[in-house]
């Protein structure tokens, strides 16, 4: 098991901003929160890895076709949370670059949503059930 992911961004506090409306959808709570980093926690201490932001101190946009991350998928329990997430994103102007959907080329079940954080970071919430 990760013990934590760190990001980094080229804003911090737009980056709190989204990330704290987005991340409770994904079944994670606030952990800490300084000057020059934030981070999350699976809720309720449930186990699971923690991810930290930290401020970007090169200014060269993400791109997911180098070397490096190429997109983070967080695992929730319902369709319906699949939903919640992409109901939110579109609140927020994200870029949605696959709605949610079953995705066949991918071991059954798997009902996902992808799409861009402000940053340009590929994220994905999944649902591994067929509830």
């Amino acid at each position: 098991m990760l013990g934590h992911l760190g990001i980094n961004v080229p804003d911090l506090g737009a980056a709190k901003r989204y990330y704290d409306e987005l991340m409770p959808l994904l079944g994670f709570e606030p952990f800490l929160s300084t000057d020059d980093q934030f981070a999350y926690r699976p809720v309720a201490g449930k186990p699971g890895t923690y991810v930290f932001f930290y401020p970007a101190t090169d200014e060269t946009p993400h791109r997911g076709e180098r070397t490096g991350l190429q997109h983070l998928a967080f695992m929730v329990r319902t369709r319906a949370d699949v939903h919640a997430v992409h109901r939110q994103v579109r609140a927020a102007g994200g870029t949605v670059l696959h709605e949610p959907q079953d995705f066949p080329q991918y071991p059954p079940p798997y009902f996902a949503l992808f799409w861009l954080d402000p940053f340009g970071i590929k994220l994905e919430a999944v649902c591994h059930h067929d509830r």
